[in-house]
């Protein structure tokens, strides 16, 4: 059901547009932050510039606790509610031009059970600014619909929005309808790309090449590049307007070949493409169409880092480009936006700020995102002719950042040599040495685990007294090819060692008291927590694995199951193993196959819903230790998935790790 303009959510609203003083002028208390400051949803989760500049839309919290859609007219500086629901959340937003709106749902107070019975989508709604001409433009059921049920005239469930347009006359945007999936139903042999009039509905299809997934657009809104995907293999292509027709650009197997990703296509026909062709770090190039060559010079580029990031642009044209090292930066070629980041940055000089602007704005407004270590997300705007900064709103007001503990990149030198980035959260203590340990293992395992800001469980377990490390071991990813080819078939092995060594580096720095260490992670994460207790359980004295793989083998039959068939057969082999030839490694590297080495503490838990690591993981090895082990607490969220959805369980799961660290390595 659609709700509209509560007082409730206009009174939220209004009373975030404080100034940027209140902000920063909070000072620490005794009392330990409480828990649920730390786990509850967010309260300000999102907001953008209109294309001109002259509107704010947010995503704030409502009655109840629902995320609604508002907009701050930035001539009257009056907020009011666009959409909510009373059994919905907002979820993406775009603006399509100044007036209107698009937007999708989903539902942050059910968990995967419930989402799963339900069969619901997130469907496709588009509003104006000033919340008339309201129309449903997707369906949300996947389910047969009853008499009655649903949006006239809606687009099937399975399709997305890829695009708002965001001119200034256009209603339109581009969504996507893949067909022919998978028996898993996670890929799709080919998708139906159209333009969608927001206002009457109608589409018409676009011309894009058989397989593609992802597209660039031009400032018309045409797709310009494709990237296409099929049996292993990825291909880019190119639509010539003077050929009118699609060229492959190159084609290669995105594991094993050297290659390129497309980034963004300017408005003067420039392609800019990320790659690691001839250097270990990806590095961000313009790549000439005429020739099919890259720069022979990258345009953004780090001796340390993979250039993982995006474009940030305006009116088709590349005025930026945002990515992460140690912390993040925004490299400007716009002189203006550069110079704002410049004024803004001595404003708020201990924190990152994200600039955006309007697409073609008409305004002096700049939206500021600025967060760091210690301070959750805070939504400001920046008046570049007065050079005053507004409060919008905050997405965790309850936390302090005078009570939150900093942040820092470490660098570890391995067993073999290989040097190990790790993170390393040190609580507010009055010494910070000797001090009880987590060890956080993050989950992919191939992706970056761990960034410079404000992180709720490292910040939590750094409020209770402990020390925090978090290991960017090989495998993961964005720091360069070696290191994510290093951990390649070294589940349990040299990447189970980078995690012990970055223990055993915070013992010989006297960071970690050598008997109060307890490692933990969910999904890759709680499997590297099981292995740690089975590797060296000297070192690790208690573990806490949520959603961990317990069997390497399971994954690709029980586990894992909504891992694509193509994942299945030209990824997990190369970066897992294959679960013929390596059975043995399998057996040697799998906790169930050694539970029997489990004598340490273990708090597990799992959601009876998970699709990637089903709860039969967790059953199988807690009935191989129960009779060996009589410290195991084990807890199972029925309704959650994989990871935990829930404001309520989240909080109740770290009430029991607190406890857990309490008995165990105690920081008291």
């Amino acid at each position: 059901m659609r709700i509209f303009a509560t007082t409730v959510l206009k009174a939220a609203v209004l009373a975030a547009l404080t100034t940027i003083s209140s902000v920063l002028g909070a000072s620490a208390t005794a009392a330990l932050p409480p828990i649920e400051s730390f786990f509850q949803n967010s309260q300000t989760s999102a907001a953008a510039l209109s294309p001109d500049g002259r509107s704010v839309a947010l995503r704030v919290a409502g009655k109840g606790g629902r995320a609604k859609l508002a907009v701050l007219d930035l001539q009257t500086m009056k907020a009011a509610p666009v959409a909510a629901f009373d059994d919905s959340d907002i979820a993406n937003f775009e603006w399509v031009n100044p007036q209107r709106l698009v937007f999708s749902l989903t539902d942050l107070q059910s968990a995967a059970g419930e989402r799963q019975k339900s069969q619901q989508g997130g469907g496709l709604y588009a509003v104006n600014r000033d919340s008339s001409a309201f129309k449903q433009l997707v369906e949300r059921s996947y389910h047969p619909l009853k008499n009655g049920d649903g949006g006239k005239d809606a687009l099937p469930p399975n399709t997305f929005l890829q695009r708002a347009l965001s001119t200034k006359e256009s209603d339109d945007v581009i969504v996507s309808e893949p067909h022919a999936f998978d028996k898993n139903g996670r890929a799709w042999d080919y998708v139906t790309l159209q333009r969608l009039n927001t206002r009457t509905g109608r589409t018409t299809d676009i011309d894009v090449p058989m397989h593609s997934q992802r597209w660039l657009f031009d400032t018309e809104g045409a797709p310009r590049i494709a990237v296409a995907s099929q049996n292993g293999r990825t291909s880019v292509h190119y639509l010539d307007t003077g050929l009118q027709k699609w060229r492959q650009l190159i084609e290669f197997d995105p594991l094993r070949e050297p290659g390129f990703e497309p980034l963004w296509f300017d408005t003067d026909g420039s392609l800019y493409v990320r790659a690691a062709i001839g250097r270990d770090k990806a590095a961000v190039y313009r790549y000439d169409l005429t020739t099919n060559q890259l720069g022979t010079e990258p345009v953004v580029a780090s001796a340390d880092f993979d250039m993982d990031g995006h474009v940030v642009a305006a009116q088709g044209k590349m005025l930026g480009y945002r990515y992460s090292i140690d912390a993040e930066v925004t490299q400007w070629f716009d002189a203006d936006m550069k110079a704002t980041q410049q004024t803004v940055d001595a404003l708020l000089p201990n924190t990152i700020n994200q600039l955006s602007r309007g697409a073609y704005s008409e305004t002096p407004y700049v939206l500021v995102n600025a967060y760091s270590d210690v301070q959750p997300s805070l939504y400001l705007l920046f008046n570049s002719q007065t050079k005053k900064l507004l409060k919008l709103g905050a997405s965790h007001p309850d936390i302090d950042p005078a009570q939150m503990a900093p942040k820092d990149m470490k660098r570890v030198t391995a067993r073999d040599g290989m040097v190990i980035p790790v993170y390393l959260t040190l609580p507010k203590t009055s010494t910070q040495k000797n001090l009880p340990m987590v060890v956080l293992v993050h989950g992919g395992p191939n992706v970056r685990g761990g960034y410079w800001s404000w992180n709720a469980e490292a910040e939590f377990l750094a409020s209770r007294g402990y020390a925090v490390l978090e290991p960017e071991f090989r495998g993961s990813t964005g720091f360069g090819t070696k290191h994510f080819k290093a951990g390649w078939k070294q589940w349990g092995l040299a990447m189970q060692n980078d995690v012990a060594d970055s223990a055993k580096w915070a013992i010989a720095q006297g960071i970690a008291d050598p008997k109060r260490i307890c490692i933990g992670g969910a999904s890759y994460g709680g499997y590297a927590a099981l292995m740690g207790l089975i590797n060296d359980p000297e070192l690790f004295r208690c573990g806490i694995d949520w959603v961990g793989v317990t069997d390497l083998g399971l994954m690709y039959s029980l586990g894992w199951n909504d891992a694509t068939d193509s994942e299945k057969r030209y990824g997990m082999p190369l970066l897992v193993g294959d679960p013929v030839r390596d059975a043995a490694q399998f057996r040697a590297t799998s906790p169930l196959e050694n539970a029997a080495r489990i004598k340490r503490p273990l708090l597990m838990a799992y959601g009876g819903a998970d699709r990637r690591v089903p709860v039969d993981h967790g059953n199988r090895l807690r009935e191989a230790i129960k009779g060996s082990n009589p410290d195991v607490e084990w807890v199972v969220y029925e309704q959650e998935g994989h990871g935990w959805q829930l404001e309520a369980t989240r909080i109740d799961f770290w009430s029991r790790v607190e406890k857990f660290l309490n008995r165990w390595i105690g920081a008291q």
